[in-house]
């Protein structure tokens, strides 16, 4: 199987640094889907958006806290979602958007529900609990660990700008990713699009290392300075992510192009801002 980053890296060689968020909620659904059953109505719909963006995204990333609570439903949809992922569009990663933590002896069964039951190629964890803690995530070297380091959120600052030994804690979640648990080089960082001096900031700690940046679209973070702070030395290193503003473009018949307009308008901005840094650049 291709690791994580091998596939995130070949997306980005071909120009693709967009993640669609597939937050899918059934309440939200287009009518259409209102009187299936749960499961495959949440399944279908992704089907179709996961058809219409792939053409020009470099990863999909559900949440998992849309799936978990529809229960059984919802996690046969996530399940059947990711299969359809995994066969019909095999070089795009899948990143499990499911912040989890705890201690290592829980964590195996979370390693195994996010790596063999719903086959994420990334999953995304907290900080809090040490490095100790996260050793059955971080052995997985073909696997990506992307950790919580400055959220989107308006309420990021309360803990994560906290300064502990002399710097703000996201900045010490960045050194020790970067330098002490990236040892088998599948680590990366989430930090924030509504956030650019702390993305910049962080890009200057952790080198090159791949940062997953949501914000963008509903939450109002500014792409423009998204790609200018988060790029990497080899103009990469960025996985920018969208969700409802391209899953939820339209409720009607046509949410599937809706998408795609939206994803394809996404992409365009993208190569256009990163071409101006970069001349010559997909």
């Amino acid at each position: 199987m291709n690791s994580f980053l091998a596939l995130l890296e070949s997306r980005w060689n071909e120009g693709h640094f967009l993640c669609v968020g597939l937050d899918s909620d059934y309440g939200k659904l287009p009518q259409q889907f209102k009187g299936k059953p749960v499961a495959a109505a949440l399944f279908e719909f992704n089907r179709e958006i996961i058809k219409a963006t792939a053409p020009f995204c470099a990863v999909f990333k559900p949440n998992m806290a849309f799936y978990e609570g529809y229960g059984l439903d919802g996690l046969s949809a996530l399940i059947e979602t990711d299969r359809f992922i995994r066969e019909q569009y095999p070089m795009h990663p899948i990143i499990l958007d499911a912040k989890r933590a705890d201690i290592g002896n829980t964590n195996n069964g979370y390693v195994r529900a996010a790596f063999e039951v719903f086959q994420a190629h990334a999953i995304t964890v907290h900080p809090y609990l040490g490095k100790e803690a996260l050793e059955p995530f971080l052995a997985k070297k073909d696997r990506g660990v992307i950790v919580l380091c400055h959220t989107s959120n308006p309420g990021a600052g309360e803990f994560q700008e906290l300064k502990a030994g002399g710097a703000e804690l996201y900045k010490t979640v960045a050194t020790k990713v970067s330098r002490e648990w990236n040892y088998n080089g599948n680590c990366g960082l989430v930090v924030g699009a509504t956030y650019p001096k702390q993305l910049a900031e962080v890009r200057e700690i952790s080198g090159d290392l791949p940062i997953l940046v949501p914000g963008i679209g509903a939450q109002g973070g500014d792409l423009e300075q998204t790609i200018i702070n988060g790029l990497n030395s080899a103009g990469e290193g960025i996985i920018i992510s969208a969700s409802r503003s391209i899953i939820y473009a339209s409720s009607g018949e046509d949410f599937a192009q809706a998408a795609a307009g939206e994803a394809r308008r996404l992409e365009a901005e993208i190569r256009r801002i990163r071409a101006s840094m970069i001349p010559g650049s997909k």
